[in-house]
């Protein structure tokens, strides 16, 4: 087969996996929203974010990827504070989850070969097109966290003047 159908097959997987990050999305928001308060919808999402940043240690591991090991680490620190900060602060999750969707094509980019300004072998590989599913779902929970950030934070001041009393 020729290079456009590969292209083409590669672009109708994206697709496929976006809109799936998408409905993935809608259906957590859908069932965290029922299920938790505020303040238990925001510690929820900062610790989900914690939860797929370490996802990349399991690709890691998966992929026998020790040379990605010490950057995947790091970038795993740096999103377990983000979520850690924003168990609290509500801006924190809104900016952490595009920062990871940035963080999952940079992915994708290296594992198909596109500079990502990263050195080849430095990040992990992933399966194909699953930073365009993170991507997706990041994004649109970013949106969500941002729109709920002031109730969010409504939650723990309603809550500091009620211990208060």
């Amino acid at each position: 087969m020729s290079q456009g159908y590969s292209m083409l097959g590669f672009v109708v997987i994206v697709i496929l996996y976006a809109t799936i990050g998408l409905l993935a999305a809608a259906g957590s928001i859908f069932l965290v929203r029922k299920v938790l308060s505020a303040k238990g919808e925001q510690i929820f999402y900062a610790m989900f974010l914690i939860m797929v940043a370490a996802f990349y240690l399991a690709f890691t591991a998966y992929f026998r990827a020790e040379t990605a090991l010490r950057v995947e680490l790091a970038a795993v620190g740096v999103f377990a504070l983000l979520g850690l900060i924003g168990m609290r602060v509500p801006l924190a999750v809104a900016a952490g989850y595009p920062l990871h969707g940035l963080w999952d094509i940079l992915h994708e980019l290296q594992t198909h070969g596109i500079h990502s300004g990263f050195e080849p072998g430095q990040l992990t590989a992933i399966p194909l097109a699953y930073g365009f599913f993170c991507l997706a779902y990041d994004l649109c929970i970013a949106g969500y966290a941002y729109t709920r950030r002031e109730e969010w934070s409504a939650a723990w001041k309603a809550r500091v003047r009620s211990a208060a009393v």
